[in-house]
């Protein structure tokens, strides 16, 4: 720990703070050396109050092996330092290209959620292996950096090979707690690697093995359960069916190498808080968060991620004492330890591109997006040379990447190109694999209510299927599908995959029964029952997280489509897709039937399976899924299994099935609904917060042309897009104008949005903006709404912000607030809103977004905005 992190660790974890993405070298200074040696003396400190007792030594099924310790040390002993420092940067594909990779021998690199070759998001599997192939090659071509190591390419597949269009895409982790079946998960294992290796990948960042305390967190869905006795398990099972088994399979030429993560306390944080601090004791941060990486170290797993989290205010990718002490040391990992997207960067005193601190404290590869990483290179080698970074601790690092690649057998394997599964593109989303994917989805199903055994269904009904849903692929599939949000998809980019109404039709169909699909319920025949899907939109990590539980807060379209059914007499089953437990009470009490489907993935056709019966009344499959989590009794409640005072609604391992309720809690129709005070209603309009907020849709403009942004980047003749990162990982987005056409961004709905309500309470327009460029034209933001007579969205208004954005300084974040009634004084009807954010500029120009929202002048008052009253 260093010398400022007393001072200011608790300011910099209460705010969230990221160090700044500079591309800038950053040269080492004077008192580094001075640091470094109070930051030792600060961790003995710290490390005398610690309690490595507590940590057990681990003996892994891969054992060491003395003649491949001889290559290390031949292989290492033949390296200069640059070569060395190369194997510990990482940078991503939208930052590095061959050349570069030819120039510096770079140790991997990796693909970001909705990073894809060519910046081209329906990239074929034969542009994937294009790509792998030529970085293979620029790595072992010695003429420039005098190295013939090979590289590798690590991808988040972790709901399958869910970058690439057209795999088999299973449920989410959350699904596959609740159906607690470790033979299964391993199965499931091995046909990502399989798919993963068809497109030339070696190594998986996967399993995610966090223990979820907290289900506010927006990555809650990417843990198998609040409990460690199944992530302990499932680890194994992860690790073992990605890379083999250990004496056997392992690392063959149908395996990849697997990534346990984040070490340590992700699924811990206080109040959920994406990236935030874990206050367990050591006891429990053993106890509870650690159990995953007994089970995926036991089974042999070759590396693990670092956390974004800190642990006692004391971020995790740079604490010594659990990365080296405890993991390394005390654990007997021999593998390496890859940092996570710029996580290095959040310690106090470092940046994206000088980090000393993290390579002291055990990290062996800097996942460096962005152009920091030749900075972060270059100032590496500079603080190995004056003695900051030790290079004992460079030749660790190296001796461990360089182990797990001569057991990978990337010094002897075929170039990706030509591996066994290599452009095998029918293994991509292949029938066998879908059918391990419906098990899963049919598996994962967890039966909430039932009242008078309403299911199973018979095909034979006349059936009307609602909800939005119903008919939608991404939204089962929930976050880290195609894209990193696994927003702006449609049902065209899972191609071989089934939404959950294709399922429902074939089957009634084929039965001889009826069935309608309607969004909001509508149809000319009364139906004799109607199956609702509905549920959270996807999202990702931070993006995800949430203040309280409850569903649809301050909306409820959801819960009235469920009263409209009922009122007709109508029998109601839910289907309820999610990526965590919710307070759903009123949903519940004005269903018949709810069933839990979790985030089920490109199989939806499976849940038809277990919901209805053959047309012989015969059940086809029976409920097996348990919850994992427990179903919280109030919007505010955080429970878990083993609490003291333990008060769930429905508790850990709660499951109905056809054929057994006696023993079972049963749920009436008269649930609490009320809401307690610290659960009111959110009040703002988020247009954009990360990401693109429901109903809005995003569109580059350039004079007549437009396009809707579905990815990280995206061109028009005069203007382009990319995500980029101001907190988190690509939470705000930076435009590039050239001056030669009327350029923008524009945000719309499909339909006109009655947003009145933000009259009532006087808001503003909010921008948080940073010019990165001089501003010498006009920039403006418009409003647009829909006007009686005339064409959608030609009712409009502008405001020149201009004047704003030069007063900011370069580089500089700003918030910008333009009162609504400078809008509506120019005829902008608030209750007809398309468009409630647009801007556009004619000149030359580059900035930055982060955030965009209309907010009360109230709450406006007590920021340092840049406020438009417009007299």
């Amino acid at each position: 720990m260093n010398k400022f992190t007393y001072l200011f660790v608790s300011t910099i974890s209460a705010l969230g703070l990221a160090a700044c993405n500079s591309g800038a070298k950053v040269e080492s200074k004077p008192n580094d050396t001075e640091i470094a040696s109070k930051q030792v003396a600060a961790e003995k400190l710290v490390l005398a109050k610690k309690n490595l007792s507590i940590w057990p030594t681990i003996a892994s099924e891969v054992k060491a092996d003395a003649a491949l310790e001889r290559q290390v040390q031949r292989l290492l002993s033949n390296m200069t330092l640059a070569q060395k420092v190369a194997q510990m940067i990482q940078p991503e594909i939208r930052d590095i290209t061959p050349e570069d990779m030819r120039k510096y021998g770079f140790g991997s690199y990796l693909n970001g959620g909705g990073a894809f070759p060519n910046n081209n998001k329906h990239a074929t599997p034969q542009d994937w292996i294009a790509l792998a192939e030529a970085m293979y090659q620029a790595s072992i071509d010695d003429s420039l950096d005098g190295s013939t190591i090979p590289t590798m390419w690590g991808t988040d597949a972790v709901h399958g090979h869910n970058n690439v269009i057209g795999a088999t895409l299973f449920p989410h982790n959350i699904g596959l707690g609740a159906a607690n079946n470790p033979e299964l998960v391993e199965k499931i294992a091995k046909i990502t690697a399989t798919e993963v290796m068809v497109t030339g990948i070696d190594w998986v960042f996967a399993p995610t093995v966090a223990t979820v305390r907290d289900d506010r967190w927006g990555r809650t869905y990417e843990g198998y359960s609040e409990d460690p006795e199944i992530v302990r398990s499932y680890a194994a099972s992860v690790v073992k069916g990605l890379q083999g088994h250990a004496g056997n399979d392992f690392l063959g030429d149908d395996r990849v190498i697997s990534t346990v993560k984040h070490f340590i306390g992700d699924g811990g944080t206080v109040a959920g808080d994406d990236q935030g601090d874990n206050l367990a004791t050591e006891q429990d941060l053993f106890d509870l968060h650690a159990q995953g990486y007994v089970g995926g170290l036991t089974a042999g797993a070759q590396s693990v991620m670092a956390s974004f989290n800190s642990w006692h205010g004391d971020k995790i990718h740079g604490n010594r004492y659990l990365l080296t002490d405890v993991l390394k040391n005390k654990m007997g990992f021999d593998g390496f330890v890859v940092g996570d997207w710029n996580g290095h960067g959040q310690i106090v005193g470092c940046t994206n591109d000088n980090c000393p601190q993290a390579a002291n404290a055990g990290l062996d590869i800097f996942m460096v997006p962005t152009d920091a990483w030749k900075p972060l290179m270059e100032n590496t080698i500079a603080q190995v040379k004056q003695g900051v970074i030790p290079q004992a601790r460079i030749d660790d690092a190296v001796s461990r990447i360089l182990r797990v690649k001569l057991r990978a057998g990337l010094f002897n394997k075929p170039s990706p190109a030509n591996r066994l599964f290599s452009g095998k593109t029918e293994l991509v989303g292949s029938e066998a694999h879908r059918e391990v994917a419906r098990q899963a989805v049919r598996e994962s199903l967890v039966l909430l209510k039932n009242n008078a055994n309403l299911l199973p269904l018979s095909p034979k009904l006349n059936i009307l299927v609602a909800g939005d849903a119903a008919h939608n692929i991404g939204k089962q599939s929930g976050g880290w599908s195609i894209t990193w949000q696994g927003t702006n998809n449609s049902n065209e980019d899972f191609p071989g995959g089934t939404s959950i109404y294709d399922g429902l039709a074939s089957q009634v169909r084929a039965a001889g029964g009826k069935i309608t699909l309607s969004e909001h319920g509508q149809f000319s025949q009364k139906p004799d029952v109607a199956i609702v899907v509905f549920g959270e939109e996807p999202y990702a990590e931070g993006h995800g997280d949430k203040d309280n539980l409850a569903y649809q807060r301050g909306l409820k379209t959801d819960l009235a489509l469920l009263k409209k059914l009922k009122a007709q007499g109508i029998p109601v089953v839910s289907i309820f897709i999610s990526g965590r437990p919710m307070w759903v009470n009123a949903e519940l009490n004005a269903s018949d039937a709810f069933v839990a489907a979790w985030l089920p993935g490109s199989e939806g056709k499976a849940v038809a399976d277990v919901l209805l019966t053959d047309k012989n009344k015969k059940i086809q499959h029976d409920f097996k899924g348990k919850l994992s989590f427990s179903w919280p009794k109030t919007a505010s409640q955080t429970v878990n299994r083993f609490d003291e005072v333990y008060d769930p609604l429905l508790p850990y391992g709660f499951g109905l099935t056809y054929k057994n309720n006696k023993e079972q809690v049963l749920l009436s129709d008269t649930l609490s609904e009320e809401v307690s005070s610290d659960e009111g209603l959110a009040k703002n309009t988020n247009i954009f917060s990360g990401q693109v907020v429901k109903p809005w849709r995003m569109f580059l403009s350039s004079e007549q042309q437009s396009i809707e942004l579905r990815s990280n980047s995206g061109k028009l003749p005069g203007i382009a897009y990319r995500t980029v990162d101001k907190v988190v990982q690509e939470d705000a987005f930076r435009l590039d104008t050239t001056g030669t056409a009327k350029t923008g961004v524009v945000f719309s709905s499909s339909f006109s949005e009655d947003l009145g309500f933000e009259l009532e309470q006087n808001s503003a327009l909010v921008i948080t903006v940073k010019r990165d460029s001089s501003i010498t034209q006009p920039v403006v933001v418009e409003m647009h709404c829909e006007s009686i007579g005339d064409a959608l969205g030609s009712c409009r208004a502008a405001v020149d912000i201009t004047q704003q954005m030069q007063t900011i300084a370069q580089g500089q974040w700003q918030d910008i607030a333009i009162n609504l009634q400078c809008f509506v004084k120019k005829g902008i009807a608030m209750d007809k809103i398309v468009s409630p954010f647009a801007l556009y500029t004619h000149g030359a120009v580059k900035l930055s977004i982060s955030d965009i929202r209309y907010q009360p002048q109230a709450e406006i008052n007590t920021l340092k905005a840049l406020i438009i009253q417009c007299p």
